[in-house]
């Protein structure tokens, strides 16, 4: 499979592990990291957002999780292939039963969990025991810090659920980005930010495409210090 190649890091591919798609780069540019220096990635596939992460935050340290072992070895070695190695490491655990004497500034995560669709052509790097929304919520929960934030990107359809089930659990929405495909089209994912302080939520909008196929200014601004357009990637 062919490599992802960003201006300062390349992201091997393989078949078993989820490929470089648009929701891990937009969840990696826009995720908040001001304040972060210790992150938790749950489900990191190549690594690509531990390594976007990086590159944005010189600070940060970076815990990748995952349950597959091939994915695990393959973020690894994309990671030792970049310049942020020293501040980045993945490991093979069970986010449901992972266990850290460290609390984390961040947890962030682009879940293959909820709602499977076992037709999709990466069904076969699903994670071994899916994790339900409640189970990532309530570990989350336990692994931040009472200032931390847990970053997540869905599709628009599961947001209003997983925001009610996250407040049950005393995590409460502070900011939410509303991403559309294309502009006038319908809201496609969101990205979701809950903290255990419970504060009033900024709302914000995000366009991928102006119009078909042509990337909306806030896109390239937003990737700038990280797409190579044209190159064939």
């Amino acid at each position: 499979m062919k490599p992802f190649r960003f201006q300062n890091f390349m992201i091997a591919q393989q078949t078993g592990v989820f490929r470089v798609g648009t929701d891990g780069v937009l969840l990696g540019v826009l995720a908040s990291i001001s304040e972060a220096e210790s992150v938790l990635e749950v489900g990191t596939g190549t690594g690509l957002i531990p390594l976007m992460l990086t590159q944005r935050n010189i600070k940060l340290t970076v815990t990748a999780l995952d349950i597959n072992p091939e994915a695990v070895a393959l973020a690894n070695g994309n990671f030792q292939n970049s310049s942020y190695a020293d501040r980045l490491e993945a490991v093979q655990a069970d986010f449901k039963t992972f266990r850290s004497k460290t609390r984390f500034d961040l947890i962030i995560s682009n879940p293959p969990y909820f709602e499977v669709n076992d037709s999709s052509k990466d069904v076969v790097a699903r994670q071994t025991v899916e994790m339900d929304a409640v189970t990532l919520l309530d570990r989350a929960g336990e692994l931040l810090k009472d200032t931390g934030l847990l970053s997540l990107i869905i599709p628009a359809d599961q947001s209003a659920g997983l925001e009610i089930k996250a407040a049950k659990l005393q995590l409460y929405l502070v900011r939410k980005v509303n991403v559309f495909g294309i502009t006038g089209g319908p809201v496609k994912r969101h990205v979701l930010e809950f903290s255990k302080k419970e504060i009033p939520a900024i709302e914000q909008e995000f366009i991928i495409e102006k119009s078909p196929r042509v990337y909306s200014e806030q896109y390239l601004d937003a990737t700038r210090d990280f797409h190579v357009f044209g190159n064939g990637s």
